[in-house]
């Protein structure tokens, strides 16, 4: 990912989407040579010279101050998740070189996150990375997640629901609101790379993708970022059907870039009898693998 043209893509996506009307700019007389806002209109908004501005949507971000940060964010109509997507692209841009080289350390999970993870008997969690990687899980969120393990165990590579989403046929199947959750996937993994445009893994992980899958790459080209933190998850789980399940996003402060996922059911839902019925066949397995032979 090359970071001059994440943000030149990124402020020209956003000034495109909008139109004089929208900004309270006068209408101008005539054919406009460009989808939405001119340049020199942003420029205007946002309080800065024509040739700032223009150097700014040219990928240079270094040196841009908050006050610019924030004059731009207003110029543009950006929503909290694009504010943060700004200054993550911001703060990359004056990074020293030396850190941009310097590798991505791979997220661990302590053991006593692990414990909290098997504590949670009756709600299905998961903690994921910055690629979208579950690297821990309960006994109900692999249940749960039984078609994205074993999508990862036929491919040999880490159960991610990006690559599920979008490179197992199955994903379409699974996820009951696939559009939404592959929008949602492509804006996660934006949101990443505004953090760190220099992680190599995700970077593989974008163009492994963008190769792989023409909804990605042209969800990709749309620069959208959103923040994950609370709604409605409707998945399919080839024993017990459709789960419309209740789901909360929480960053582990202790690891930098893990996040917990948790589902919940209101208590005498079906969405709760589902749980219960998938937390007995998690129970099931796990006790025919411990009496299995050589277990």
């Amino acid at each position: 990912m090359d970071h001059r043209e994440e943000v030149r893509d990124f402020l020209a996506s956003r000034r495109a989407r909008l139109t004089p009307a929208d900004v309270g700019l006068p209408a101008t007389m005539g054919r406009r040579r460009v989808p939405g806002l001119r340049r020199d209109e942003v420029a205007v908004l946002a309080g800065v010279s024509s040739e700032y501005y223009a150097r700014l949507e040219r990928g240079n971000l270094a040196g841009a101050s908050d006050a610019v940060l924030d004059a731009l964010a207003a110029a543009l109509r950006l929503d909290e998740a694009e504010q943060l997507h700004l200054r993550n692209l911001a703060h990359a841009a004056n990074q020293p070189a030396r850190k941009r080289c310097t590798p991505t350390r791979a997220a661990s999970v302590p053991p006593s996150l692990q414990r909290v993870l098997d504590s949670m008997t009756t709600a299905p969690a998961y903690l994921h990375d910055t690629r979208l990687d579950i690297v821990a899980a309960n006994d109900l969120a692999r249940e749960l997640h039984a078609p994205v393990y074993d999508f990862a165990r036929a491919t040999g590579a880490p159960p991610n629901t990006a690559r599920f989403a979008f490179l197992d046929p199955a994903g379409r199947s699974f996820y009951a609101d696939w559009e939404q959750v592959s929008r949602d996937c492509v804006a996660a993994l934006h949101s990443a790379a505004g953090r760190n445009p220099f992680d190599k893994p995700l970077s593989d992980l974008v163009g492994e993708l963008s190769t792989r899958s023409d909804h990605f790459r042209a969800l990709w080209a749309t620069h959208d970022v959103r923040l994950h933190r609370t709604g409605v998850k409707r998945l399919r789980h080839p024993d017990v059907g459709v789960l419309a399940l209740d789901y909360d996003v929480m960053q582990v402060v202790q690891e930098p870039g893990l996040m917990l996922v948790a589902y919940s059911a209101a208590p005498g839902s079906a969405e709760a009898d589902g749980l219960a019925l998938l937390a007995s066949l998690a129970a099931t397995r796990r006790d025919a693998a411990t009496t299995a032979p050589g277990a």
